[in-house]
């Protein structure tokens, strides 16, 4: 029975951590979610969550989750602030919107230490730099 399920590829909508200046002049990593789709996205909702071992010992964070009416084609949208003490778990992103009544969801996760300078890009749409899927 699930496999007779149909589930949509999610293309061109992405999760990208960039850094931002703060109000006291210094950097911070924010969380955005990209559409880079020439379709409205609509009733998009954001589950986030930071699990794995550090030193040993298992660690996971709260669960948050976000939501948005719309999210305009070829536009983004801020979703959280990521601490950097965060980058040593997986931090994970559940998406789910929908295009024309269909449903599309994806999870994304950036592994520990993938979210680095070394791993940044000029982020599309958003033209900062940062860590995307």
């Amino acid at each position: 029975m699930k496999k007779d399920i149909i589930q949509p590829e999610v293309v061109d909508v992405h999760i990208a951590i960039v850094q931002e200046k703060n109000e006291l002049g210094g950097m911070d990593w924010v969380a955005y979610v990209i559409n880079n789709r020439k379709e409205l996205l609509e009733g998009v909702l954001i589950s986030t969550r930071g699990y794995g071992e550090i030193k040993g010992e298992q660690k996971k964070t709260a669960t948050f989750r976000h939501s948005m009416d719309e999210l305009e084609p070829k536009s983004f949208k801020k979703i959280e602030p990521i601490p950097e003490e965060l980058f040593a778990l997986n931090n994970e992103f559940w998406l789910s919107f929908y295009i024309d009544k269909k449903m599309f969801d994806k999870k994304y996760i950036f592994l520990p230490e993938s979210i680095s300078d070394f791993n940044s890009i000029q982020i599309p749409l958003v033209k900062k730099i940062g860590v995307m899927i």
